[in-house]
């Protein structure tokens, strides 16, 4: 009980390791017998990415298919395309992202995050860009989402030489954008017919009825004894 296959025995740092710790002892996830909400919470909360790369076996492809498993993006090396197997979002199609309150169950779109489950990164410069945009989540505070524009935006500079073309999908409103770069940010969004949306504290993509830590702490459980 409470086992979970994170790949193989080779030597490498377990970002699902972290993220399960966040969700049992920041939001009180009760992890017994309940690894879909756990993916959920991580998927929806947890700004994390998995990165292997180098040579490729299987046993390094287990370990980034352990993540994605997570609700954890994984960038993969450009010889894990050898395995022909990728989750690939379409940030174009936003219904597809779409999100539940879990507080009332309602519907929302807060834009493609993160836009891809699975992604083949052919160069360094890609994988870098890449792994900054799929820290990206549903929960993320102003600030926190500030910071993480902040990043994409050097990072995508640094290597592209020019602004990213897509920030329009990833800024909320205007709480999401740097100070420092808000009024270049500013006429890109203009340009590309933004619309602010209102974040949420609380998405999820499962039924709100099915979360199992709420229905124990309706019933009167403790999350650390269920």
């Amino acid at each position: 009980r409470g086992l979970c296959n994170v790949g193989s025995c080779v030597s490498n740092p377990h970002i699902t390791d972290a993220g399960i710790r966040v969700a049992n002892v920041f939001a009180r996830r009760i992890l017994s017998g309940n690894f879909k909400e756990i993916a959920d919470y991580l998927l929806n909360y947890v700004g994390a990415c998995g990165l292997v790369w180098g040579a490729y076996s299987q046993k390094a492809f287990s370990i980034g298919m352990s993540c994605h498993r997570l609700g954890v993006p994984a960038v993969l090396g450009p010889h894990s395309a050898k395995y022909r197997h990728l989750y690939l979002g379409l940030k174009e199609n936003l219904e597809s992202y779409n999100v539940r309150d879990i507080k009332d169950g309602s519907v929302h779109n807060l834009g493609p995050v993160p836009e891809h489950l699975i992604y083949v990164a052919e160069s360094m410069e890609e994988a870098m860009v890449m792994c900054c945009k799929l820290c990206f989540r549903n929960n993320d505070l102003p600030e926190g989402r500030q910071l993480k524009i902040t990043n994409y935006i050097d990072i995508y500079k640094k290597y592209y030489g020019r602004m990213p073309d897509d920030l329009h999908y990833y800024i909320r409103d205007e709480f999401d954008i740097p100070y420092a770069a808000k009024d270049e940010i500013m006429e890109l969004l203009k340009a590309a017919g933004w619309e602010p949306k209102k974040p949420i504290k609380s998405p999820t993509l499962l039924d709100p009825k099915e979360i199992w830590t709420y229905e124990a702490m309706r019933q009167g459980k403790k999350w650390y004894t269920v």
